[in-house]
């Protein structure tokens, strides 16, 4: 092939959608292109924003149930990055900054802090930790004074006794500074259960590493390259409202030391958003600000005018997300990513595809129509890395709790004034609450699904994200609309894969 061929298969993007209807990922395929590179060519690195690269195409959803310091930190660990959600006070959110900001290594532990004063009345105390650290208040951030561990507890013959007490003084710790392999070291050449992490500047315990935590990374595939700043320290996002308060919540989260931050509304395309943008763009010129949710061209003409640095894309596309039921509103999520992205790229605004993300094929889609990075929600929820605990349902299998930020349970945190709904009467869910079971660590699934996105480009013939945009817009790209049947043949549906009784479907191996 000299490249000179012509192309009778299928349709260039721009015929595709612009043909008054909105596709679903699903509902469009992409026809093979030519193959003269290794899967192991395929670049992944993007931007985030106008300033921010990341060497994974990769975002964690400002979500409860998804985003923290845990998931911020393996997140960032990868090459991505996190964005913490604000469905908590400025205070509770800045702290969750600054503990994703503080690690160098993938994970971040739950700390059990007591004062000196206290006793352990029972071993559930110590939850899933092997120590309790006491500090002079009984809080992280205070001064540490001692560690008890869970088998010195087990073997105290008076349990009623103050930790104080028997707890071990001066206990041994590493700079927050170190990294997995400084850690690991330490570990194996002092034989030790365990570490605690501390901050230089105050001595605060920041996070804890156990020879089982290495033992467990170490299984998980190599990571790639970290999203870094040039202090040394983790990239990591928040997200805010368009409220006034969100004004002064935005001004702990610059002092807690965010990358970027991301306009957290439903529906983007309004006074309120604007206004803000402007705001944050006049206040804190050197942080990038993303804006959305938009899935039109004109909300995204409107939002680039006003000052963004990235978009975010997708309306009810979500998989816990009810607007386009509720409020007859949205856009299929496939047309929505090109419309806006081809708005975006002429103003050099990366896009970040928000939501409907189920398996490695649609971020083989979410990329090559034009975003720049992908956002996961459901995608992620469940993981080892998401907040909240597992327990079991009534099947027996192990589950974690997942919410929209539109549903009631949401909600009646806060949430509502993402839906601009937060000063009305009634409040109107445009979201589910539900529960995901246990997709075991991010560490480990991510850099699989990197490696079929990776298959996915070298299929359609391009090298690197940016190729893939360059296909899009060049015409070389070609797709196809699947019809109900083609759906069917080319995927498992419900009633078994071609006609199977019964089949497994393995993620990787």
């Amino acid at each position: 092939m000299d490249g000179t061929t012509q192309f009778d298969d299928g349709f260039p993007s721009a015929t595709l959608f612009s043909q008054g209807y909105s596709y679903t990922y699903d509902d469009v395929i992409f026809l093979p292109g030519y193959i003269d590179f290794p899967t192991d060519a395929v670049d992944l690195s993007t931007k985030l924003s106008r300033n921010i690269s990341l060497s994974l195409p990769c975002v964690a959803s400002p979500m409860d149930t998804v985003t923290e310091s845990s998931m911020s930190a393996a997140m960032a660990a990868l090459g991505g990055i996190g964005i913490i959600h604000s469905n908590n006070t400025p205070s509770q959110q800045a702290s969750i900054v600054r503990s994703a900001k503080s690690h160098k290594i993938p994970f971040t532990a739950d700390l059990i802090f007591l004062s000196p004063g206290d006793s352990i009345h029972s071993v559930d105390e110590f939850g899933s930790s092997p120590c309790v650290f006491v500090t002079e208040s009984g809080t992280q951030g205070s001064k540490l004074l001692g560690v008890v561990s869970r088998s010195a507890w087990e073997s105290l013959g008076n349990k009623e006794a103050r930790v104080s007490d028997y707890m071990t003084k001066s206990p041994v710790s590493l700079p927050s500074s170190y990294n997995f392999e400084d850690v690991a070291g330490y570990l194996e050449a002092e034989k030790l259960e365990y570490v605690p992490l501390v901050n230089e500047e105050d001595g605060e315990v920041v996070n804890l590493v156990t020879s089982a935590n290495v033992q467990t990374i170490k299984g998980f595939p190599k990571l790639g390259l970290p999203s870094l700043r040039p202090d040394g320290k983790f990239l990591v996002g928040a997200a805010i409202g368009t409220r006034e308060s969100d004004k002064e919540r935005l001004e702990q989260l610059v002092k807690a030391g965010i990358n970027a931050v991301v306009i957290d509304s439903s529906q983007g395309y309004s006074l309120y958003q604007t206004d803000m943008i402007k705001f944050v763009k006049r206040t804190y010129p050197e942080l990038d600000v993303i804006g959305g949710n938009v899935v039109t061209s004109y909300q995204a003409r409107s939002l680039i005018q006003a000052g963004v640095d990235g978009l975010r894309v997708g309306m009810g596309s979500g998989s816990i997300c009810t607007t386009q039921e509720v409020c007859a509103v949205g856009r299929g999520q496939a047309t929505a990513v090109y419309k806006v992205s081809s708005v975006a790229h002429e103003e050099g605004v990366p896009v970040i595809a928000d939501g409907g993300i189920k398996n490695s094929g649609h971020f083989v889609k979410a990329l090559s129509l034009g975003a720049s990075t992908v956002m996961m929600g459901s995608f992620l929820a469940g993981s080892s890395e998401a907040p909240g605990t597992y327990e079991y349902n009534k099947d027996g299998l192990r589950v974690k709790r997942y919410r929209g930020m539109g549903s009631l349970d949401a909600m009646t945190k806060g949430s509502d004034a993402r839906y601009l709904g937060d000063t009305a009467k009634l409040k109107i869910a445009q979201g589910v609450a539900g529960t995901v079971k246990d997709k075991g660590s991010v560490l480990k699934f991510i850099p699989y699904t990197m490696q079929a996105l990776k298959q996915g480009f070298q299929d359609i013939g391009v090298s690197s994200i940016q190729s893939a945009h360059q296909h899009l817009r060049s015409g070389k790209l070609r797709l196809e609309v699947r019809t109900g049947a083609a759906q069917t043949e080319g995927g498992v549906q419900e009633g078994g894969a071609h006609g199977l009784v019964s089949y497994e479907k393995g993620k990787y191996f």
